[in-house]
Order: structure tokens, then C-alpha cells, then sequence
């Protein structure tokens, strides 16, 4: 709170003080040479929330926009924005008693800060535009909403509108989202690549910790030896220990712990890009009365302010954020194509070493078992191809070129958003797969942690036992899957 009247009181300084500072007392982007009459300071900052207000699109899921409306509230009560401490506290309202603006997903360049959601969210705050009210998929507009929350729509000062609409906020609340989901899904990857080894009666051999001290990579061995615990205990590999004539499995067995590692590097090198923009101010341009700096990187190296400034910058700019959320989709696609790959062979492993039948149909040609679930695998794996072509590196200009290189930021969040909702469906379809191969190996059972998964796959999706029309099948081994069943 004292932070944010220091800057404050700055900012109503320099509207007296003559000189032009940008967005507080003059237009924006490439307007920026034109001065605004300190009568007229009031309306050009509800202008700039009214005329950004431009995204088209399907709305934001409502855990987005909250976990916007949240940093945005977190990075105003820092004390750079200068703005008044009611903004803050109004956005803590609505999280509190659950009114949530309505915000077109598409619109912002990640540049200039995510401008065009922004502002929707803005809007919404001011008392226009559209919101909801707790879970309900009802539309309210944002002054009835408010009111029915006994809320009172805030009136915009200088520089207020600007720094609600100046920030990262919608890929940094993405790329938080994607973090803790990438993460679960890799976890399940990982369970999943074991219930298809036993599937597959492939060798554990390639889990052994000194090929990975071989490799000196410490990632790729602790993949092996968490898919070697899941495995502990399993009477299936060691029942086609002698006379199994395959002498090595295909890669996207032998080779899973390889590929699984760098894909976790990829999503930790998200988590830090996303923990270093939770604790940073993305407005321009910044407060700083004389004293400490309070984000965690001023503290630690002791940068203070020596003197009261406002300083104009582009701490908005995605890109810190734009390719880390590129590199997931791209570690994304890895993950599912891999996992494409093992239903692959356990759906057409028809070798005699693997015990299976044909597409694990119960009565193959008769009945065709699982085989489609696989073309459907294939099928987001595909899409998935396209969605790893990066974002952050097709640059267009806007603004009549002030803004002549942007990050797209939030184009490669959405874009990872996808894949990972793709990516999930993969792993379980291989999920699927693997439990009914299992138990065409029984009275063998695998190991205690796959063993646990199979159980909780066949609470919500019972075995096999005649064709049926799959898709409540796979969605409901995604929904074990975001629940955190595998992790």
C-alpha cells in the first residue's frame, strides 16, 4: 500500500510539472507526440480501455482470465505502475466474490503487453463489457455483474488505463496453467511408457543406470529409474527372458527415458521463465520514487531507485516468456509422437513374442478392437506437427512501425494450450491400450505402481470384451490423467 501511494503521488506530480510523460499526459504507441489537456486526461485513459477493446475469438477460460486478473493485481501493488491503490483492491474483489470478465482470446501480440485482453478484463473493471458470476456459463454485463457482487466499477485516472492494459499477464497466467498441466502429463507419459514396456513384453534392459552415466545425462537416468520403479515387482519381464528372439525393442521403447528428459528440461525452463515474470512489473512506463525496487531480483542485488523518475521502457515485451511457450509445443510433440508410437506396436504387434492379438480384439476381424483408437492418436499427433511451428518467429509490425518487432507471446501459449490438450488424448489412448494388453497377459502382472494405474484405468473403463464406440473411453482416461491419477 505504501509503495503504490509513493509512485502515486509521483505520477499526480508530473501532471503539473509540464514536462510530457508518455501515457500519463500524452496519446500512445505511435500517438505518443501528441500532448493531452489535463482536462482531458480522465477520458483518454477510458478511450485507451474502449478502443483496445478489439479481440475477436472464443472467451478465455475462466482459470486464464482469473489468474490474469490476479498477476495483473500482484504486479500493480508492487508499486511501479502508479496507480491508485483501488484498482488493486477492486481486482481483488472480484477474484474474492468470483465476477470474472468475458475475454476474447485473440488480439494481442505480446508485445505491448497482451493490450486487446487487457483491456476487455479493463473493461469489465470500469463497469462496461462483460462478465460472469461464479461458475455459471451465464453472460452478464459487467455493471450488472459488479452490482450483483456489490462492487463499485472504478473511474479511471492518468495512467491507470494504461497500466491495466501494459503487462504479460495473459501468457504468463497460460504459461503458469501449462507448467503445473505439462508436468502431470509428463508424469503420466512416464507411466504410461512402463505399462507399455510390460504390454509389449519388451526388456528392461535399457533402464540400467550405466548407460545413462554413459550418456552423462542426469535427466535421461532418472527417467529410468522412475519407469524402472514403476515396473518393481513386475512377473512379466522375467517370464520372456529365455527363448524371446527379439534382441533389441523399437525406439520409442528402448529409447523413452532419452526422449522424456529433455522434454522435462523444456517445461522447468518454462516454470523459471514464468516464477521470474510472477514477481515482475510489465507496465510501461515504470514509477520509481526514490528507495527500494520491490521485485525479488532488486532485493537480491540491492538496486534502489536514487531519485524519483518515471521511466519509459518495454518491460512488456513477451519474448522472455514467447519462446519457452514455443519450445513446450515443440517438447509436446515429442512426447505424443512417442507415445503414438508404442500404441502402434501394441495394437499391431502381432509378432508371437508379444501374445497379442490383432488390435487386441477380443475376436479380430470379427470385431477390430482398438484399432481405430490408434488413427485417432495418429491423427493428434499430426496437428501437433503443426502447432511446433514457433510463434515468436514471424515478426508483424504494428502501430505504423513504433512496434516493429513483437513476440506473439500468447500465440504460442495457445498454441502449446492445444498440443498439450492433444498430447494428453495420446497418452491416453496409450493408456487404453496397454490395460487391455495387460490383462491379455494375465495370470502375469506388472509392476506394483502399473498394477495401481491398470486399477484405476478399469474404475472408470472396463476391459474390452466386444467392440463399443471408444471416445467416452479415451476422454475418461483423460480425465484420471488431469486429476493427477498417474502423476
Amino acid at each position: 500500500m505504501r509503495h503504490m501511494a509513493r509512485s502515486r503521488t509521483l505520477v499526480e506530480a508530473a501532471l503539473v510539472g509540464g514536462r510530457p510523460h508518455y501515457g500519463v499526459n500524452t496519446g500512445f504507441g505511435s500517438l505518443s507526440k501528441q500532448r493531452i489537456a489535463p482536462g482531458d486526461l480522465r477520458d483518454l485513459q477510458r478511450n485507451l480501455v474502449r478502443s483496445h477493446s478489439a479481440g475477436i475469438g472464443e472467451s478465455l477460460r475462466r482459470e486464464v482470465v482469473r489468474g490474469m486478473m490476479l498477476i495483473l493485481a500482484a504486479s500493480l501493488a508492487r508499486g511501479m505502475s502508479g496507480t491508485r491503490p483501488v484498482i488493486a483492491r477492486t481486482l481483488s474483489d472480484m477474484l474474492s466474490r468470483d465476477v470474472t470478465p468475458v475475454v476474447p482470446s485473440i488480439g494481442s501480440v505480446g508485445a505491448s503487453g497482451d493490450l486487446a485482453p487487457l483491456a476487455h478484463l479493463a473493461l469489465a473493471l470500469i463497469g462496461e463489457g462483460r462478465a460472469t458470476i461464479g461458475a455459471s456459463p451465464r453472460i452478464w454485463t459487467a455493471r450488472q455483474a459488479l452490482r450483483k457482487a456489490r462492487i463499485t466499477p472504478v473511474a479511471l485516472e492518468a495512467k491507470e488505463g494504461l497500466a491495466l492494459i501494459n503487462g504479460t499477464h495473459l501468457m504468463c497466467a497460460e504459461g503458469a496453467l501449462l507448467v503445473n498441466d505439462s508436468r502431470r502429463l509428463w508424469m503420466s507419459a512416464t507411466l504410461a511408457l512402463a505399462m507399455s514396456m510390460d504390454a509389449c513384453r519388451a526388456t528392461d534392459s535399457f533402464l540400467d543406470s550405466r548407460l545413462y552415466a554413459g550418456r552423462n545425462n542426469i535427466g535421461a537416468l532418472a527417467a529410468a529409474r522412475l519407469v524402472a520403479r514403476h515396473l518393481d515387482g513386475s512377473r512379466i519381464i522375467g517370464s520372456h527372458v529365455e527363448n524371446d528372439s527379439r534382441v533389441q525393442d523399437p525406439y520409442s521403447l528402448r529409447a523413452g527415458p532419452t526422449i522424456l528428459a529433455p522434454i522435462l528440461d523444456t517445461i522447468e525452463h518454462l516454470e523459471l521463465a514464468i516464477s521470474d515474470e510472477l514477481g515482475a512489473v510489465t507496465d510501461n512506463p515504470l514509477v520509481f520514487p526514490r528507495g527500494p525496487i520491490s521485485t525479488p531480483l532488486a532485493e537480491a542485488l540491492s538496486i534502489r531507485s536514487s531519485a524519483d523518475a518515471i521511466v519509459s521502457g518495454a518491460n512488456f515485451h513477451g519474448m522472455p516468456l514467447a519462446i519457452p511457450l514455443d519450445s513446450l509445443a515443440i517438447a509436446l510433440c515429442h512426447l505424443g509422437g512417442a507415445s503414438e508410437r508404442r500404441t502402434y506396436l501394441i495394437t499391431g504387434a502381432f509378432e508371437p513374442e508379444s501374445h497379442l492379438k490383432p488390435f487386441l480384439a477380443p475376436k479380430p476381424g470379427l470385431q477390430s478392437g482398438l484399432m481405430i483408437a490408434q488413427y485417432t492418436a495418429a491423427a493428434c499427433v499430426n496437428e501437433m506437427v503443426g502447432l511446433a511451428a514457433p510463434a515468436s518467429v514471424a515478426n508483424v509490425t504494428t502501430c505504423a512501425g513504433m512496434e516493429d518487432y513483437n513476440s506473439f507471446g500468447p500465440r504460442a501459449a495457445a498454441k502449446a494450450r492445444r498440443s498439450l490438450e492433444l498430447a494428453e488424448h495420446v497418452v491416453a489412448i496409450e493408456l487404453l491400450c496397454a490395460a487391455q494388453a495387460l490383462e491379455l497377459h494375465r495370470p502375469l502382472r506388472s509392476g506394483v505402481a502399473v498394477e495401481k494405474a491398470l486399477r484405476n484405468i478399469r474404475y472408470r473403463v472396463p476391459a474390452l470384451t466386444g467392440d463399443r464406440p471408444l471416445t467416452a473411453d479415451i476422454e475418461a482416461i483423460v480425465d484420471l490423467i488431469r486429476e493427477g491419477a498417474f502423476a
